[in-house]
């Protein structure tokens, strides 16, 4: 394995044509670096909103050979670019490019790195690493026939009720159709709403209440590239949308990312509806593989044909600042590691969960009610 004997750093807005072009040549050339999330566009995008966003560089011979996306706080601590977003993490390098943690670290000023959802092959970070965790994945390939019967071929179990539920919403409220690629930002907008209710619904940690979230998916769903385009995909009833998804995708990867539906329509499973419909759709796009990310859930087992394997952990190099922030962050990954591991531990969280978000829905809803009546409009605020 050669090793790199030069490290630059750049903001990713810096980053010039031959280089980005050298990180789409080290994509291409390792399926496990296929991810759109790995791509120089999706770095860029992030680094317009996050202004400790930053590259490395690792060069050999004058040629760079791999790229690491992070941000750096003024302490020194650092992430993976996207940390809590991108659902797929890595040192991006051609085939046989090796590397010492440590000195990639202290090239960028950094004490530690901290990552969750790592790709099994970095195997400089292996000693780094706190856990793995199942990463479910759909194989596609081009479908031939019309959908129904892709459906039948390929998901027998779940066919004549999911094409059922169709036809019923197609009749009940107005003509079922969907649309893979949507490019109306009205939709994406009402798809952030949903999503945003649902996150204060279950109890989650609302994303889309943080603004520079807001606008980073609304540049990425600008964005049209080879290495990275922005799908929004749709199921209508009519002409009134019915669930909707969106997340990027590469030449070969489409990431599932964020997947929201009006709540009206739960009857019919529209959020199955949907990853079946962009399963199918995708790979007659030429998608080989859809990345359904970290995390148990029902559809996921439905779903996926196998499993990846990702990794979290702290990469660090001796510094009190790493010692600390490792003291701090690891018990609270490791709780909660814990609690989604186990059943039984997992599904009363859930629930105390659900439960705390709807009293917080509750207590907006009245709140809103009394502003309201006092002649106050609390939605401009």
């Amino acid at each position: 394995m050669r090793s790199t004997n030069a490290i630059t750093i750049h903001r990713p807005e810096d980053l010039s044509g031959p280089l980005r072009a050298a990180w789409h040549r080290a994509m291409d050339e390792s399926p496990e670096y296929a991810n759109p999330f790995l791509s120089p566009e999706f770095a860029l995008g992030v680094g317009r909103f996050r202004p400790g966003a930053r590259v490395a560089v690792l060069h050999q011979e004058g040629e760079a050979v791999g790229f690491l996306p992070y941000e750096r706080n003024a302490l020194g601590v650092g992430r993976a670019i996207g940390l809590g977003l991108s659902d797929c993490q890595a040192l991006v390098h051609r085939p046989g490019v090796g590397w010492d943690t440590r000195e990639v670290l202290a090239a960028c000023g950094l004490s530690v790195l901290e990552f969750d959802h790592l790709v099994e092959e970095q195997r400089p970070f292996a000693p780094y690493v706190t856990g793995t965790f199942a990463s479910p994945v759909l194989d596609l390939k081009p479908a031939e026939g019309d959908y129904p019967a892709w459906l039948r071929a390929t998901y027998p179990g779940q066919a004549k009720t999911t094409l059922k539920k169709e036809r019923r919403l197609g009749r009940n409220v107005g003509e079922f159709r969907f649309v893979y690629d949507e490019r109306d930002p009205r939709v994406l907008r009402t798809l952030m709403r949903w999503k945003s209710a649902q996150y204060r619904r279950t109890g989650r940690m609302d994303r889309f209440s943080k603004p520079w979230i807001v606008a980073l998916v609304d540049h990425l769903f600008h964005v049209r590239e080879d290495h990275f385009t922005g799908i929004l995909s749709v199921v209508y009833a009519g002409d009134r949308p019915v669930a909707a998804h969106f997340g990027p995708r590469s030449r070969s990867v489409l990431a599932a990312w964020f997947t929201a539906y009006d709540p009206e329509f739960a009857y019919y499973s529209p959020g199955l509806m949907m990853h079946l419909r962009m399963a199918y759709a995708a790979g007659r796009d030429g998608v080989t593989l859809m990345d359904m990310g970290r995390g148990e859930k029902e559809y996921k087992d439905w779903l996926k044909t196998r499993e990846l394997r990702v990794a979290e952990g702290f990469a660090t190099r001796p510094h009190p600042v790493a010692a600390a922030h490792r003291m701090w962050r690891r018990p609270v990954r490791g709780l909660r590691n814990t609690v989604l591991a186990h059943p039984a531990l997992r599904d009363p969280a859930d629930r105390l969960l659900r439960t705390a978000g709807g009293l917080r829905t509750s207590v907006v809803s009245r709140t809103s009610v009394v502003s309201r009546t006092r002649g106050t409009d609390s939605g401009t605020r």
